[in-house]
Parts: structure tokens; C-alpha cells; sequence
């Protein structure tokens, strides 16, 4: 239960006119304090300080991603609800945030045009692995077929790349994020996700093998033809693991052992292909219980689908 004094902070950071646009500006993506200068014309030492009280008051969440510092409204703590009702009675039509909006949308064509540049200079190597293996819709029908039971309320997809899977996952949890270390890549996720218009899904700058959250967040965990990039996959299963709740479900998409060597020479690839026994040792290891795997032969990839689930605790002495 809050105290008098928490509830007038909260009220007083948003009593003011640059910070309820703030607000408002938030609420439609992740921004940052030189886009949000841009937006509002104002200096970029009076945008942080509004910031920071916001922050404080627990209606906006702060978090870095290299030399920048995104924004977005809360979304989890006790001022949640409370940021979320302010920004719905904020007026569209009012003038200035009618111009903020219009200067937000400019904003988002200018992130869209660097993506979409990236992506072009990148397209010739990311197609040419492509013929290698099954069709994409192949791969994301087994993934729905393997979809959890018990509802997934919050998804973790690691290595998330262009995030195609928060995408597809969007109208099945109530909370997506994705993480990688790439922020070309997260450059390229973030303005997709937005283009769908996905707005409790997004992304963070985070490694495989030190996942940038608590214990037992996530009611799924998701690792999409990435694993192979890793140094010690064992290690960012067990991160999996530590981040799943009781009961939670794992999922591995990659490839089976092949000989494209050229994978590793151009692509970056550190493992070519995983063995059954490989994988299932490290989901042992990891306190994941293994279930009924899916493979999708191709030529010459195959691509396999193994799924697991966290031992609940009170199983793990039997």
C-alpha cells in the first residue's frame, strides 16, 4: 500500500505541462531525450530533468541502450495503471499535442528510413542462407504446433534480430520483449514492431548468456535459429532457465549438424548444427525437461524444433 507522500509524488510529476506531453509522447514508443527535444522544441537539460521526475514518480520506465537512454510509459509497477489513465484523458485535438504527434511521426520516418537502409545493406547475406533451409512458414507453423497449454503472459525472445517473433506472438501474450546484442539489429525490431502498430512488445540491448532480468519472469522463453552464434549455448540455456517461471516453456529452433562451412567463415555461425544429445544435455543441466521435438528436413539444412518445460520445484528431487 502506498503512503500519502508516494501518491502526491506521483501526482505532482505529472501536474505540469511539458511532462504530461511527455506522457503522452511515451506512450506511443520508446524514445529518446534528443528525440524528444526534437519533438518539443525544448532544450535537452530541461527534457532530462522532466524526465527524471517522471521516472521517480514511477510513470515513465528508463532503460540504456548504448550511449542512449530510451523512455517508454511504465509498464509493470505500482503507477502503471495510474500513467495509463492520464494519457488516455490527454486531448488529441489540443493543438501542441496534435504538433507533438505530427513531429513524432516524422521522427518514426527518419528511424524507419536508417532501418530500412540497414536492412538493405544486409539483405544479400541474409538470403543467400535462406534457400538453404525449409521455408519460414514452415518453421512458424511447427512454432504455433508447439505452442504452450497454459497461457504465456510474458515472452522472452532472445537473439530477436529483425523481431519477427515478437510479431508473430503479439495477439497471444500480454507482454513481449526481445533482446540482442546487435542495436543495428534492435534499430531494425523496434520500427517493425511499430509499423505493426505492437505496442506491448519491444525490445532491449541484452546477451544470451547474462539475460538483463530477474528470476521467474517469463512464462515463456523463445531462442530462433540463434543459438548457433553462441560461445557456450549450455551457459545461455541455463539463462533461459533462471529467467523461466516454474512450469515454462523453453523453445530451441536451429539447425542439425551439416557441413556449410561457409556459414562460419561469412556468417559468424560458432556451432553447425546441434546434436539431440548436445541439446538435451544442456536442457538437463538447465533443470528443463524435455519435450517432443519437431524437424523440418531441408537441403541442406534442416532445421529442428526442441521444446522443453522447467521442472517445477517441488519435482526436482524425484
Amino acid at each position: 500500500m502506498a503512503d500519502r507522500q508516494e501518491i502526491l509524488q506521483v501526482l505532482r510529476a505529472a501536474a505540469e505541462g511539458t511532462r504530461l506531453r511527455l506522457l503522452a509522447l511515451c506512450a506511443e514508443g520508446e524514445l529518446t531525450v534528443s528525440e524528444l527535444t526534437q519533438i518539443t522544441g525544448q532544450s535537452q537539460p530541461r527534457i532530462s530533468r522532466h524526465l527524471k521526475l517522471l521516472v521517480e514518480g514511477g510513470l515513465l520506465d528508463r532503460f540504456r541502450e548504448g550511449t542512449h537512454a530510451y523512455y517508454r510509459l511504465s509498464e509493470s509497477g505500482p503507477w502503471t495503471s495510474i500513467a495509463r489513465t492520464i494519457v488516455e484523458a490527454v486531448p488529441t485535438e489540443d493543438d501542441m499535442v496534435a504538433r507533438d504527434l505530427y513531429r513524432l511521426n516524422t521522427v518514426k520516418q527518419e528511424r524507419a528510413r536508417l532501418a530500412a537502409e540497414f536492412f538493405k545493406n544486409n539483405a544479400e547475406q541474409w538470403d543467400s542462407i535462406r534457400p538453404l533451409y525449409i521455408d519460414d512458414r514452415e518453421v512458424e507453423k511447427a512454432f504455433f504446433a508447439l505452442w504452450p497449454q497454459r497461457p504465456v503472459a510474458d515472452l522472452l525472445d532472445v537473439g530477436t534480430g529483425t523481431g519477427r517473433i515478437l510479431e508473430m506472438i503479439a495477439d497471444r501474450v500480454d507482454h513481449g520483449v526481445g533482446i540482442d546484442l546487435s542495436r543495428d539489429m534492435l534499430s531494425v525490431a523496434r520500427v517493425n514492431l511499430e509499423r505493426a502498430g505492437i505496442k506491448h512488445c519491444h525490445v532491449r540491448h541484452g546477451d544470451m548468456n547474462q539475460v538483463p532480468f530477474g528470476d521467474a519472469s517469463f512464462d515463456m522463453v523463445t531462442f530462433h535459429l540463434v543459438l548457433h552464434y553462441a560461445d557456450r549455448p549450455g551457459l545461455a540455456l541455463l539463462e533461459a532457465a533462471r529467467v523461466l517461471r516454474a512450469g515454462g516453456t523453453a523453445l530451441v529452433i536451429d539447425f542439425i549438424p551439416h557441413r556449410e562451412r561457409v556459414l562460419g567463415d561469412e556468417h559468424g555461425h560458432r556451432w553447425f548444427g546441434f546434436e539431440d544429445t548436445e541439446i538435451l544435455a544442456w536442457f538437463k543441466e538447465a533443470g528443463l525437461a524435455r519435450r517432443a521435438s519437431v524437424t523440418l528436413p531441408g537441403n541442406p539444412l534442416t532445421v529442428k524444433l526442441w521444446p522443453a518445460v522447467k521442472i517445477e520445484a517441488r519435482q526436482k528431487g524425484g
